[in-house]
């Protein structure tokens, strides 16, 4: 893929996520699939980590062992569906800090209003990975971005489950300078801003309500 935008083809990403696209498919087992999914994508959006050494003692003797370098990853979840990639990501960062940045979609002109903002300290020295299952529109998701710059932030990726042609234009417009990690490129959005052929909605799906 492009520089701006990787796509993480997995057979087990793709297989997890047809699941997750099945509309028969329970809450239960939909927030289990994000959670197991998002190990997956986890894994491909903190690659190319900086990395140094650090002596330790093994049973056998003393070696310089890889270790991340610098301060702890920041992990901000895009409220509310954001929430069910963050859990799946902090199984891998345990030690990351988290933010939470609320957002929603005025269902008239499809742009975000924002009602909530915590952002851990020192963005500007930490990796910061942000983390919403849809990219639609892109709006909501461009306006947590600036939130997250204006924080400090200089280092950041977009993580997302799901992404729309419209929503990845949109953000490489706003941010060219953040990538986006996604398991799929659907086809488009339709008249609501829903990604078609998508999963439906993400919040409403993973906690079981409409």
């Amino acid at each position: 893929m492009t520089e701006h935008l990787t796509l993480v083809d997995h057979p087990l990403v793709q297989h997890k996520l047809s699941l997750m696209r099945e509309r028969t498919t329970s809450t239960n087992s939909f927030r289990r699939l994000l959670r197991e999914i998002s190990h997956l994508l986890a894994y491909e959006v903190t690659r190319n980590l900086p990395m140094t050494t650090r002596t330790i003692d093994t049973p056998l003797c003393p070696m310089d062992a890889p270790v991340i370098e610098g301060k702890k990853l920041a992990l901000v979840s895009i409220l509310r569906a954001g929430n069910g990639l963050l859990d799946g990501v902090l199984d891998l960062v345990p030690a990351a800090r988290v933010g939470f940045i609320g957002l929603y979609r005025d269902e008239e002109t499809l742009q975000p209003v924002q009602y909530y903002s915590k952002l851990p300290e020192h963005l500007e020295d930490r990796l910061v990975i942000a983390v919403d299952p849809m990219l639609a529109t892109g709006n909501s998701s461009a306006a947590a971005v600036d939130l997250i710059k204006a924080a400090g932030a200089t280092n950041i990726r977009f993580l997302c489950l799901l992404a729309a042609p419209e929503g990845i234009a949109r953000m490489k417009e706003a941010h060219p300078d953040v990538p986006i990690v996604t398991a799929a490129v659907d086809e488009r959005l339709n008249e609501q801003g829903y990604i078609v052929p998508g999963l439906g909605d993400a919040g409403d799906r993973m906690f079981g309500t409409k």
